[in-house]
């Protein structure tokens, strides 16, 4: 979970930089990126207008590190649009991994987009209806143009992130006007408050606009820390970067040492949060979250208990960009990986296993890989692990999901007795969802679930707030406060392979 600011900055990239001037052929604008004070990277606004047709590409480039070793991320947004910032089109372009992934759309027929996305080097091509009065960067700039500077005025934006393809429902108040001090120089601007609204709860963003409602100042919290973009010259923008461990920042201490055969019992877990986040964990065959009132909450893990998650979705068994089980690459794998199993769970360990062990390159500057890229790297972290071992099961037939949170390790970065990011596989087998963990060999009770999907990273930008939110004040075994037994996840349901209490490392980030 590396990537965990790229992640983010698509769901407020549009509040931020969405802005243009009308007079001016070509403009180019810069900010800085600051993370606890920090900079770690740059923004680049280009907006080009030819006619009535304006341009504006948003290029990122951020500079961090995972457990001291750098990693270069970046990602450009383009947006096209009309005289009244009506949308023409979209398109942009992500560094994650060894490759780019890319999304390009035109119109179509009646109105719709022809989208045209590359992922892992595997190119899908689909007709998207635009989502109703979603706005791209030119539309949101005159819709905060149109809401005036009156403090006590709320308005409502609906914003296109082409990255993701994603709609963000935004509630903007507007607080008044502030003097704020910028890198060139103190500013008169608009404060205004932006509520996303999230899969997972709220995201508040501060923003200062000038008074042709372009944002010179941007202000959130990631990770428990600040998270700013501030509008500067070119000197100041591509002055060197002072890179951040974004692992390291999104690990949460854990309250007590947990050995291999606690990890094997039912685990009790007492948590507060903070932020404005809503439930913080999912509710799963193996997991049940109980709230307790105000930011506490009770998570039990362990059992066996179907019925807890719906049953599959037709998406669940279905290839996408990120999950390409219908690559013909896969599609061999899998089938060389289950070999002689009879049934679905036989062939969930086969698939584990082959993936525990394909996987030799354990590169820490690998940002997000696809499928269909591991499969030619034979590298990558827990990410890469999960993302192949799903891709591979719906490749044999098995709904399954890709899961993001939390896995205890006694050691990690330098520190101990950690709870750090995780990512693992959820299939469908034997009528109820379980867990396998390829990454650890493993999985076990100290595996909290914060959200699963279909392996776009882009779908797991809201689980980034949790971390730094996110306070463990108890672990403890279900035996220490009479919980039965039960089959655990790693128990007689058989859904885990390997030594369920673990070898009391973390897992291979």
């Amino acid at each position: 979970m590396r990537r965990v600011l790229l992640s983010l900055v698509p769901a407020i990239w549009l509040g931020i930089c969405g802005a243009a001037q009308a007079a001016v052929p070509v403009q180019t604008d810069w900010m800085i990126v600051l993370l606890g004070g920090r900079k770690v990277g740059h923004v680049q606004i280009d907006r080009e207008r030819k006619g009535d047709i304006l341009t504006t590409t948003q290029t990122l480039s951020l500079d961090l590190s995972r457990s001291g070793k750098p990693m270069h991320l970046g990602n450009m947004s383009q947006s096209v649009e009309g005289p009244e910032g009506g949308p023409l089109g979209f398109a942009s372009r992500t560094r994650m991994s060894s490759m780019d992934s890319t999304v390009d759309a035109l119109p179509d027929v009646a109105g719709r987009y022809r989208v045209t996305s590359t992922v892992g080097g595997q190119t899908r091509t689909m007709l998207m209806d635009w989502p109703g009065d979603a706005l791209l960067a030119e539309g949101q700039r005159l819709a905060t143009l149109a809401a005036g500077r009156t403090p006590g005025t709320s308005y409502q934006l609906h914003e296109f992130d082409p990255s993701s393809q994603q709609v963000v429902h935004v509630r903007v108040d507007v607080l008044g006007d502030e003097t704020v001090a910028l890198p060139g120089g103190a500013m008169r601007l608009s404060h205004q408050r932006q509520v996303l609204s999230l899969a997972r709860g709220r995201q508040s963003l501060d923003l200062w606009v000038d008074d042709r409602g372009i944002a010179r100042k941007g202000l959130m919290s990631l990770l428990g820390q600040p998270l700013e973009m501030l509008a500067c010259d070119r000197a100041c923008a591509l002055a060197p970067n002072q890179p951040v461990d974004m692992l390291r920042a999104a690990t949460i201490d854990s309250p007590r040492w947990l050995p291999g055969y606690v990890r094997a019992v039912p685990m009790r877990y007492r948590i507060r949060i903070s932020g404005n986040i809503g439930q913080p964990f999912i509710t799963t065959d193996e997991q049940q979250v109980t709230a307790l009132g105000g930011t506490d909450w009770m998570v039990d893990v362990g059992g066996s208990h179907a019925g807890r998650q719906a049953p599959p979705r037709p998406a669940d068994i279905e290839p996408n960009a990120w999950l390409q089980s219908d690559a013909p690459a896969i599609r061999r794998l899998a089938t060389q990986a289950v070999r002689g199993a009879h049934d679905d769970l036989e062939r969930m360990r086969r698939l584990r296993q082959f993936v525990s062990d394909y996987i030799t390159g354990h590169g820490l500057d690998v940002g997000y890989a696809s499928a269909l890229e591991v499969v030619d790297s034979h590298e990558g972290d827990c990410t890469e692990y999960a993302v192949l071992l799903a891709a591979m099961a719906r490749a044999q037939g098995i709904p399954a999901r890709v899961v993001t949170g939390m896995v205890y390790a006694d050691r990690f970065a330098g520190a101990s007795q950690l709870f750090i990011p995780h990512e693992w596989v959820q299939a469908w087998v034997n009528g109820r969802w379980q867990s396998f963990d390829a990454a650890l060999r493993h999985f076990d009770n100290t595996h909290l679930a914060l959200a699963s999907g279909d392996g776009d990273p882009w779908h797991f930008a809201a689980t980034t707030q949790l971390f730094g939110n996110l306070h463990i004040r108890q672990a403890v075994p279900g035996a220490e406060l009479g919980l039965p037994a039960g089959g655990g996840p790693s128990g007689p349901s058989g859904n885990a392979t390997g030594n369920a209490g673990g070898s009391g490392g973390g897992p291979e980030h």
